[in-house]
C-alpha cells in the first residue's frame, strides 16, 4: 500500500498580473481522506485545484498528486485523478451519452455499466443534448464523468453547485462509496453544510493562505450562533445571561420588541448569541415553560469572520 500522501502542497504562490491569488499554501491531503477545501469566491480555492492538475503553472513552491509531479508527469496524474471543474465547458450541441464516450476515450475507456449507474443514481437522462440541460443537469454530467473511470483521487471545484437538496445526498452518498472502494476525496465548498456532511477535516482559506486545519465540528462549535427562544409566561431571564458561551442576550415582550417586557426584570422570549457547545444552555431551559425555540445556523462569512479575529 502507498504510504505517501494523496496531495502534498509546499509553499504554493500564484499571481495573477499584480493580483496575488496564492500566497505560499501548505497542505497534506492523506490517502481514504474526504477533504473539505472551504473559502469564500477569490479565497484561492480552484487556483490551487488547477494547479495540482498543471492546467495553470504556480509561480513558486511545490505539488505532489499521489507521488507525481503534476508538472512533470501530468498526463499519468490526469490518468489517476477525476476531475470536476467550478464551470464546466462541454460542446452543447453533443447528448450526455456523446460526451461522456468522448471523455472516456480520453482516459482510455472505462466500463460503461458503471457511467450508467451513475447517471441512472443522478436521474440524468444521457439521451439530451447539452443544449437542453439545466445548470443542475450539465452538473450531473460532470459528476459523471468525474467518477466514471473510478479513479484513485477525486478533485472536485463545487461539487453540487445547482443541484436540489436530493441530489446534493445522492452525490454525497457517491463520494462516500468512493472513499469506502478506496479513493481520496478533495473538494473545494462555501455550503458549512457540505462540509459537515461529508468531510472528515476541512482547511479554511482565505487571501491565498491556509489559516487553519480543524474537523468540521469544531469548526461550526468555535462559532457564535443564534438562539431565539418563546416562553408560555413571563420568566427571568438573569441565569441565562451569565451562562457559559452566551455573548449577548435580548429580552423581549408580547410585542417581541427588545426592552418591552410585561414585568420588569421578565420576558417572554428572549434572542441570544451563544458560542460553542449549546449543552449547558439546553439543560438550562429545561427549568423554563418553553414553548418554542428557534436557532440559526452560523453562516460561513460569520465562521470566518471568527477565525479573522482569532488569526
Amino acid at each position: 500500500m502507498d504510504t505517501q500522501p494523496a496531495l502534498s502542497i509546499s509553499g504554493l504562490t500564484k499571481s495573477y498580473g499584480r493580483v496575488p491569488a496564492l500566497r505560499g499554501v501548505d497542505l497534506e491531503v492523506g490517502r481514504g481522506e474526504i477533504f473539505g477545501f472551504l473559502g469564500p469566491n477569490g479565497a484561492g480555492k480552484t487556483t490551487t485545484i488547477r494547479c495540482l492538475l498543471d492546467l495553470i503553472r504556480p509561480d513558486g513552491g511545490a505539488a505532489r498528486v499521489l507521488g507525481l509531479d503534476p508538472q512533470a508527469d501530468a498526463v499519468a496524474v490526469r490518468r489517476r485523478v477525476g476531475y470536476l471543474p467550478g464551470e464546466l465547458s462541454i460542446e452543447p450541441n453533443l447528448t450526455a451519452e456523446r460526451a461522456l464516450r468522448d471523455l472516456a476515450d480520453l482516459r482510455g475507456g472505462v466500463e460503461w455499466a458503471t457511467v450508467r449507474a451513475v447517471a441512472g443514481r443522478l436521474q440524468l437522462d444521457l439521451r439530451t443534448a447539452v443544449k437542453n440541460m439545466s445548470k443542475g443537469n450539465k452538473q450531473k454530467v460532470g459528476v459523471v464523468a468525474a467518477l466514471m473511470g473510478r479513479p484513485e483521487l477525486l478533485l472536485l471545484d463545487e461539487p453540487t453547485s445547482g443541484l436540489d437538496p436530493l441530489m446534493q445526498q445522492e452525490v454525497y452518498r457517491l463520494l462516500r462509496e468512493a472513499r469506502a472502494a478506496g479513493a481520496t476525496v478533495f473538494f473545494s465548498s462555501h455550503i458549512i453544510s457540505e462540509v459537515e456532511a461529508i468531510a472528515e477535516r476541512v482547511a479554511i482559506i482565505r487571501d491565498g493562505r491556509i489559516a487553519e486545519t480543524l474537523a468540521p465540528h469544531d469548526l461550526v462549535s468555535r462559532s457564535v450562533r443564534r438562539v431565539r427562544v418563546r416562553f408560555g409566561e413571563p420568566v427571568s431571564t438573569v441565569g441565562l445571561a451569565v451562562l457559559r458561551g452566551v455573548t449577548q442576550l435580548e429580552a423581549h415582550g408580547n410585542g417581541d420588541a427588545p426592552g418591552t417586557a410585561t414585568v420588569p426584570g421578565t420576558a417572554t422570549a428572549i434572542t441570544l448569541q451563544i458560542e460553542g457547545e449549546m449543552d449547558a444552555l439546553v439543560k438550562a431551559l429545561a427549568a423554563y415553560p418553553v414553548v418554542d425555540l428557534e436557532t440559526e445556523r452560523p453562516s460561513l462569512e460569520e465562521i470566518f469572520l471568527t477565525l479573522y479575529q482569532e488569526g
